[in-house]
């Protein structure tokens, strides 16, 4: 896990683009034109991915599922049999909850799936596992804040998984135990791609419920091509999320 974790810090931007700028300062009197080249990439790397112009577009490319009408929920019963939601990380030690807590995003997805719980009645299972070997799991955290905030009970809990494969690796027999085939799989538009491939992969039926849209008109002043921190963030969500979608089709098909 900490090799796979630095190399995916190095090869993933900033950490690439970082590297391709230092070299540029590095080879400036030996190479001058090779650094020249080198800069000249980190830089417009920086800028493209911190446009919120490029999320907009990069996020339509890989949004491919539409949302489900809120009319469509109470029937949610009909079309499937159980309502999984997938991890999103988890923030350390928060002050204010004296304990950890779902991330920013698994926030967005408990939110929603609550929703198509109350709304269809369907049961739960949440699924993650440690995060970097830490307890509890977030499938655990999920399922307490689900209980606390929403309260609903979560059924199952998938507690092992590190990956979005894994999430669908281990979720598939808990859920295949209990009698189960056809699934609302509740994550983010971007990343619904691949989980659904994932999750049909693994024997399951899947029934797409993405939350979290961000290929939509971005608002901004000057049509989004002004740089943002938040814009060079989510280029990095959707990158990932590209580059994953092309890796699990080259070793899990």
């Amino acid at each position: 896990m900490p090799l796979r974790y630095l190399l995916k810090q190095i090869l993933m931007p900033p950490g690439i683009l970082l590297l391709l700028l230092l070299l540029g300062f590095l080879l400036r009197r030996r190479r001058p034109r090779l650094a020249v080249g080198c800069f000249v990439v980190g830089f417009a790397g920086f800028w493209l991915l911190s446009l919120p112009l490029t999320v907009e577009w990069g996020a339509r490319l890989l949004e491919r599922e539409p949302a489900l009408a809120p009319s469509e929920w109470a029937q949610l019963a009909q079309r499937a049999d159980a309502i999984v939601i997938i991890g999103a990380g988890r923030e350390r030690g928060d002050p204010s909850w004296g304990s950890d807590q779902p991330g920013l995003m698994a926030r967005e997805r408990l939110r929603y799936a609550a929703r198509l719980a109350k709304a269809s009645g369907l049961p739960l299972l949440t699924s993650g596992g440690l995060h970097y070997g830490t307890p509890p799991s977030e499938a655990q955290l999920m399922a307490d804040s689900l209980a606390e905030d929403y309260g609903l009970k979560v059924r199952w809990r998938e507690e092992r998984s590190r990956t979005t494969w894994e999430n669908a690796e281990f979720s598939a027999p808990i859920l295949r135990e209990a009698g189960i085939r056809r699934i609302v799989l509740v994550t983010q538009a971007q990343h619904m791609p691949r989980a659904v491939w994932s999750f049909e992969r693994n024997g399951l039926e899947v029934l797409p419920a993405p939350v979290g849209f961000i290929g939509v008109d971005n608002a901004r002043p000057f049509a989004g091509l002004l740089p943002e921190a938040k814009a060079f963030w989510q280029s990095n969500q959707l990158l990932n999320e590209a580059l994953g979608l092309l890796g699990y089709w080259v070793f899990y098909r």
